[in-house]
């Protein structure tokens, strides 16, 4: 007996397969000299159209067992629960039929024709044929159907995205079910923006997104799965629901396997869906521009031979895409060298690296008037003097200060929001403290279902844990520049922040300052947006800056 259905619907609901095992119980018992053996064959969830023969273990397995001779007759409800290609399952019913196994369904009776009958061969073709158009023609309707939904903003099925969980709405559909809708749940919305603020600001990957995240305790405890994966960053990068606009067609599944489409193939909703947006629409398209710039598919083409986007944010040298050879005008390389020693008396092993600048037509054997290594520490330490006077040149331009404010302030406010968050978790960890404490005397009285003993050791063990988080939020707060405590003083300083971006930075730090005092990742996203071309050589640096200006010196 073969019993397969296709959905998972139907797999939960058992009604389907009830229906079938009925019948086709009802159907052997009709017929004579035929004996129900207790094995059963079961596909669940599992289509007969999408998935080749090949593909599906229970029909190998089924013809495993024929060639062992387990049974004589293979019997089904109807012949599309065999499958719903033409040609493979036509060429499977053959198969078992050469091994000495015929197929019967409920409705049609004996399917398998003798080997040399060509007419039930055709008819089999046929019948198969019919049933794959039939799958095709329902599979043409489900998309159309889902691609209008999606264009009036409906949520067509499926597993939420990061960030929203689904809710009922209030609909019911024709077919009784209860229908949902996405809401934005708002501690992952809070990890989404986080993300999208890596890809935009500091341009990071996809991988290199994924292991801050999981770097970071408090974001790596909000992974959907145990960690988190480039994959995972890069569909939530590149889905539009986080701006307000449902999608369809995404990916679709060729040869057995999952493709993205391309932007041409997608269907979208018409008008924006305000109660979804996480991420503004302006940034994410820009976010979108950024990571196709970054894809060598398209830097290398004519019209963006001239965008200055990073496309690897990682290692210890800032200026390694902008950096060239000033004799022979070479893009310069990694030339970091490492070294290794041992220490006589303990035996340890120990290692350290020197950054270094090297042009490969040097090393490649090409005449060279100068050296053709040049050290990090002295060349990015005479650069980045070099851009935070300009910077300060171009602190009248707020176009341009805009963006590089953005770039240069977001390490901030992320420590200032990790504040928050770790202070959050603090007063968790007291108020628990002093729920515990007050059922201290039921313990002692011996009332409570923990031991007195056993509940202070939990009370001790949460103000540990506080002094721990305590240490953290100094640390925090240090590095922040605060000297106060509290929630109070990290909400008046964003406060100090945001009026920051809207005049100028203020006489107590100087751009300059700022931009020094910068983490290496941010260094090098200003230093991209800002020059062009460094120009090296042993005693000269000539800087080529995107931004002019007449009355600024030469670089």
């Amino acid at each position: 007996m073969l019993l397969r259905v296709s959905s998972n619907q139907q797999l939960d609901a058992d009604g389907d397969l009830t229906i079938q095992r009925q019948l086709v119980a009802e159907y052997i018992k009709k017929q004579r000299n035929w004996i129900l053996d207790e094995k059963e064959y079961f596909e669940g969830s599992n289509s007969g159209y999408n998935n080749a023969v090949t593909d599906r273990a229970i029909l190998q397995e089924i013809k495993k067992d024929a060639e062992g001779g387990e049974f004589d007759i293979l019997v089904c409800y109807k012949d599309d629960r065999v499958g719903r290609r033409m040609w493979e399952v036509g060429a499977y019913v053959m198969e078992l039929k050469k091994i000495g196994v015929d197929i019967y369904t409920v409705k049609d009776g004996c399917i398998s024709p003798q080997t040399d009958d060509i007419m039930g061969q055709m008819v089999l073709a046929l019948r198969y044929g019919n049933a794959q158009k039939s799958s095709s023609d329902t599979g043409m309707r489900v998309k159309d159907t889902a691609k209008k939904l999606v264009q009036e903003g409906r949520f067509v099925g499926g597993r939420a995205p990061f960030g929203y969980e689904l809710v009922y709405s209030g609909e019911i559909s024709r077919h009784g079910r209860a229908l949902k809708k996405l809401q934005i749940i708002w501690a992952q919305a809070e990890v989404v923006r986080y993300i999208y603020r890596l890809s935009m600001v500091k341009e990071y990957g996809s991988s290199k997104i994924a292991k801050e995240l999981n770097l970071d305790p408090y974001y790596h405890a909000m992974a959907p799965n145990s960690d988190w994966r480039s994959g995972t960053v890069t569909g939530i990068l590149t889905n539009p629901v986080y701006c307000g606009y449902m999608s369809y067609n995404r990916r679709e599944k060729k040869d057995g396997r999952y493709r993205t489409t391309g932007s041409c193939d997608r269907f979208f909703s018409e008008k924006q869906i305000l109660e979804l947006v996480i991420i503004p629409k302006e940034q994410w398209e820009q976010v979108q521009t950024k990571r196709k710039l970054r894809s060598q598919q398209y830097a290398k083409t004519p019209e963006n031979a001239a965008a200055n986007v990073i496309g690897k944010n990682d290692g210890m040298l800032a200026l390694i895409d902008v950096a060239y050879c000033g004799c022979c005008g070479r893009k310069l390389t990694n030339g970091t060298k490492y070294n290794y020693w041992t220490i006589k008396e303990t035996g340890e092993r120990r290692a350290s690296r020197s950054g270094a600048y090297k042009c490969p037509g040097a090393w490649e054997g090409g005449p060279h008037e100068n050296s053709s290594v040049f050290r990090a520490d002295q060349v990015e330490a005479a650069v980045f003097e070099s851009v935070g006077t300009y910077l300060e040149f171009l602190n009248r331009d707020v176009e341009i200060m805009e963006e590089i404010q953005a770039c240069i302030r977001e390490k901030d406010r992320e420590q200032i929001q990790r504040t928050l968050r770790v202070e959050m978790e603090l007063e968790k960890m007291q108020e628990k403290i002093r729920v515990m404490e007050t059922h201290i005397p039921d313990a002692v009285a011996g009332e409570y279902p923990i031991s007195a003993a056993d509940l202070g050791g939990a009370i001790r063990m949460q103000r540990e844990l506080c002094a721990e988080k305590k240490r953290e939020i100094a640390a925090l707060k240090k590095a922040c520049g605060e000297e106060a405590c509290g929630e109070e003083a990290c909400r008046e300083k964003a406060c100090r922040e945001k009026a920051c971006e809207k005049k100028e930075y203020g006489t107590r730090l100087t751009w300059k300052d700022v931009f020094e005092n910068a983490d290496h990742d941010t260094q090098r996203v200003v230093i991209n947006k800002l020059v062009k071309r460094i120009y090296i050589k042993r005693q000269e640096i000539h800087i080529e800056f995107n931004y002019l200006k007449n009355d600024h010196p030469d670089g």
